[in-house]
């Protein structure tokens, strides 16, 4: 109640504030105006925005001259799983806080798939110590995968019930569209809960239109951030959703989405938001981040001003939570950018949780033991990695999972030689073997399947880190080496890593849960790096193979996925054996 009460006082300057702006720009995103302001910021408050604040100036006042710089409210990334950057949430938040990312939505549902919400409260703290603001939303079930997966805990209806009382829960994260089509019924429970406790249903619904769109909008979904083309993030928009345009590491969508925008009169673009997904440490560091976003928007044709709507204040209504970020106002958190130039959009200096943004903030969280340790499979042989068949020699018509970029994959028979009662691997007809090995130490399932588009000649690679499921992932053309890269990874708890000849040509090493490094964003950086030369050298000419190939567990992209259970019929929502047939020579 005091701490209340002094936040009242300090609007009507009766306590000075600890930080006050003037010379000052202010980009009102709200009303779509430019004109010269001063801020006052109490604490991690804005208590005023008028044309002269002196009266909230005292004796321990800190005043910064903003030398005729914009003022831009601090930048919401609508959807992220921040995992899949591999930096801890403090290396995180220094990479993308510096760009302008003051606040985030995210699931952690990364994080939940190894350690549970348990787990999730020492994750809580660490991002409460950072410079990063985060609006979770709990996950409307885990796992995503259809079928199910095996995960270290799985969110139901009954979970989500309570956790929707929850305060620090402002939603339902990424409901997707199948399990709406099939009417799962612990789905539409939570659809339900969400209901009764007034809280939003963020969505995933690639390629919906028509009735599939319809059918979809009457789950109670607000959000969307999964358009592939523009006529879908029109109708979406034109249907009440509030659109998120992507544009992650992987996906580049944002130059095809935002047609909706340049090519339409209507307006679309304060309906729709940025997210970025999924992102690298590398891509943060070489491109930015939602100022790249931002920046890649006002060259497609979008005015500064309303790419500026779209990365805040467009954001906070969407998920609810403009009474708290957003804009530049007062009751709004003091999340602030300085900017020289809106067609630039160049971030000189950032002002978030009410203080000047430090650079290489130290985070003094030691995580528990589970967290840590949290590599529980056995140890692998190459026998494991071995396809076997009844017959003892001749010719196997087998179905691969063949890569066409990263959120696609097609199917791709192809014919392999069967010796000794082995299927042999081919890499001149761009055949590779995938496994997804349960870690979790609850079940040891092993699966084993074909894969192709990775021009693999040698070797394999493995991860640790693998959404939705995080199970450990191993694709490979000899049955020594994926056995080798699996066990080193088992051995050393985690990580990303490249072998040769059973040789490490590069380990990026992700302790913590498996998922997420303990090292600074430039290290994680030159290790990507690492990674990526060394899949080159084993042939793939892929963009990203490691990246690429992390995404294989999931059974929302269509059309064909593998996890611990098996290859997997995204379409049919159900697995299927890659051996079409075999005939004797």
């Amino acid at each position: 109640m005091n701490d209340f009460k002094n936040l009242i006082k300090a609007g009507s300057a009766d306590i000075p504030a600890d930080l006050v702006i003037k010379n000052g720009q202010l980009v009102n995103v709200s009303t779509k105006e430019i004109y010269p302001t001063q801020v006052a910021i109490y604490k991690n408050k804005i208590v005023a925005v008028d044309d002269d604040v002196s009266d909230y100036i005292g004796d321990s006042t800190k005043v910064i001259d903003a030398k005729g710089q914009y003022l831009v409210p601090g930048m919401i990334d609508g959807h992220i799983h921040v995992e899949c950057s591999k930096l801890s949430m403090t290396s995180f938040a220094q990479a993308v806080v510096p760009h302008g990312t003051t606040s985030i939505v995210s699931g952690l549902d990364e994080y939940i798939s190894v350690i549970g919400l348990k787990g999730l409260k020492e994750i809580f703290k660490e991002i409460d110590q950072s410079d990063l603001k985060l609006f979770w939303g709990a996950p409307f079930k885990t796992p995503y995968t259809i079928p199910q997966s095996t995960i270290a805990e799985n969110i139901d209806s009954n979970m989500q019930k309570e956790l929707l009382k929850q305060a620090n829960v402002y939603g339902v994260w990424e409901t997707v569209r199948e399990d709406i089509q099939e009417l799962d019924e612990d789905t539409l429970k939570t659809m339900l809960y969400a209901k009764e406790a007034h809280k939003p249903v963020w969505g995933c619904s690639p390629m919906a239109r028509g009735k599939k769109l319809n059918q979809y909008l009457m789950s109670g979904v607000r959000v969307d951030h999964e358009s592939y083309d523009h006529e879908e993030l029109l109708e979406k928009a034109r249907k009440g959703m509030n659109v998120v345009v992507r544009e992650s590491s992987v996906t580049h969508f944002l130059k095809e989405n935002i047609r909706a925008i340049t090519e339409n009169t209507a307006d679309v673009a304060r309906h729709v938001s940025f997210c970025t997904d999924d992102v690298t440490a590398t891509d943060i560091a070489e491109l930015g981040h939602l100022d790249h976003v931002v920046r890649l928007a006002i060259k497609a044709g979008v005015e500064p001003l309303t790419a500026i709507q779209m990365a805040t204040i467009n954001s906070a209504e969407a998920y609810r939570i403009d009474d708290q970020v957003g804009m530049i106002a007062p009751n709004r958190d003091a999340d602030i950018l300085f900017v020289k130039d809106l067609n630039e959009f160049k971030i000189s200096e950032v002002i978030s949780k009410g203080k000047i943004v430090e650079e290489n903030k130290t985070s003094t969280i030691k995580y528990s033991d589970e967290i840590m340790h949290s590599v529980k499979a056995k140890k692998l042989t190459p026998d494991d990695f071995v396809y076997k068949v009844d017959i003892e020699s001749g010719v196997a018509n087998v179905e691969t999972i063949k890569s066409v970029g990263p959120f696609v994959r097609k199917r791709r028979d192809v014919e392999l030689n069967i010796k000794d009662h082995q299927i042999e691997i081919d890499p001149s007809k761009d055949v590779a073997l995938v496994s997804v090995i349960e870690r979790f130490g609850i079940n040891g399932n092993k699966s084993l399947g074909f894969t192709s588009g990775w021009g693999l000649q040698a070797g394999a690679m493995a991860s640790t880190a693998a959404p939705d499921d995080n199970n450990l992932i191993v694709m490979g053309v000899n049955a020594d080496d994926m056995a080798f890269a699996a066990n080193e990874l088992i051995t050393r708890g985690g990580g990303q890593i490249v072998v040769k000849d059973q040789q490490v040509l590069s380990f990026l090493p992700l302790p913590i849960a498996g998922i997420v490094s303990e090292a600074t964003p430039a290290e994680v950086v030159q290790q990507e790096k690492s990674i990526l030369k060394a899949a080159r050298d084993l042939g793939s000419k892929v963009d990203d193979p490691m990246f690429y190939m992390t995404f294989l567990p999931i059974t929302a992209i269509p059309d064909l996925a593998i996890t611990d259970l098996g290859p997997t019929d995204c379409i049919g929502l159900k697995l299927f054996d890659p051996i079409l047939s075999v005939k004797k020579s």
